[in-house]
């Protein structure tokens, strides 16, 4: 079985780390893909954001505009809906050009005719939810606003910005923070590399790998010294473990060990 993946999650680096999946690379770009600039920006800086977007509109770029929300929530204030940014820029900062509305909520139909219409430019700025997170090419789109950034995770950011920079343009996104406290290590972490599994190492140290032998796909083991992104420590537990299961020895002997892997084991093996 071969898993791809731009950014791993921190089960799935977890369980490479761990030894149950080998790892193989890909460091170089496609042909002609350019590099994406990253800037994290104020609430406070939107007019200059906009200005700046519109001259790139301008020079032909279209534009992905992602919010985590569909419609407001009184249980999610602050935090920006697709329904409401859309209404803003296309009467007030955008209503010069063509604009369109893509949420998953739509029917499959009219979905298709939006992002075909975007592909074929006729539209220039696509306010959308996460439903153009993965399958979406649009080589012509080279700029990104994520509102309120802090409500997504790295990987899922991550997977994001991978809709830009696509094709022979300059790809620039710009992370919108829904307030203006200062941006979280993640988002920093975020504006300062394009590298993947950098991302996803922090994203492991912060998150925690979840249940190696559960479903869980965050939360910190209950290591006593050992950080999974020690990568020498855990190459050598590795090595243990493997000559441990050569020597066909039985855990019985091995009480605490023997206790410990039970309290964890969800799946039982009968021969």
């Amino acid at each position: 079985v071969i898993s791809m993946t731009a950014t791993p999650i921190p089960r799935s680096l977890a369980l490479t780390l761990y030894g149950e999946l080998d790892i193989s690379v890909i460091i170089s770009r496609p042909n002609n893909r350019q590099h994406i600039s990253t800037s994290i920006v104020s609430p406070n800086s939107l007019n200059t954001l906009f200005a700046t977007v519109d001259k790139l509109i301008e020079q032909g770029r279209q534009v992905f505009v992602v919010c985590p929300l569909i419609k407001s929530s009184d249980t999610m204030q602050g935090v920006s809906s697709a329904d409401e940014i859309f209404k803003d820029l296309s009467t007030k900062y955008f209503k010069h050009r063509t604009l369109s509305l893509l949420h998953g909520k739509m029917k499959a139909n009219e979905k298709d005719k939006i992002m075909s219409d975007f592909i074929k430019n006729k539209t220039q700025i696509l306010v959308s939810t996460t439903v153009i997170e993965v399958g979406v090419d649009v080589p012509n789109a080279s700029v990104m606003l994520i509102y309120s950034a802090e409500r997504f995770g790295l990987a899922q950011l991550h997977q994001l910005r991978g809709r830009i920079g696509r094709g022979e343009h300059q790809g620039y996104c710009y992370a919108i923070l829904s307030d203006s406290k200062p941006p979280s290590k993640r988002l920093r972490a975020f504006s300062q590399t394009n590298d993947g599994f950098k991302l996803s190492e922090l994203d492991l140290e912060l998150r925690g790998p979840g249940a190696i032998y559960g479903t869980l796909q965050h939360g910190q083991l209950d290591l006593r010294m050992a950080k999974l992104t020690d990568t020498k420590l855990i190459a050598a537990a590795q090595l243990s473990a493997k000559h441990f299961i050569k020597q066909n020895e039985s855990l019985i002997q091995y009480k605490h060990l023997a206790r410990t892997i039970h309290k964890s084991q969800f799946i039982t093996t009968l021969n």
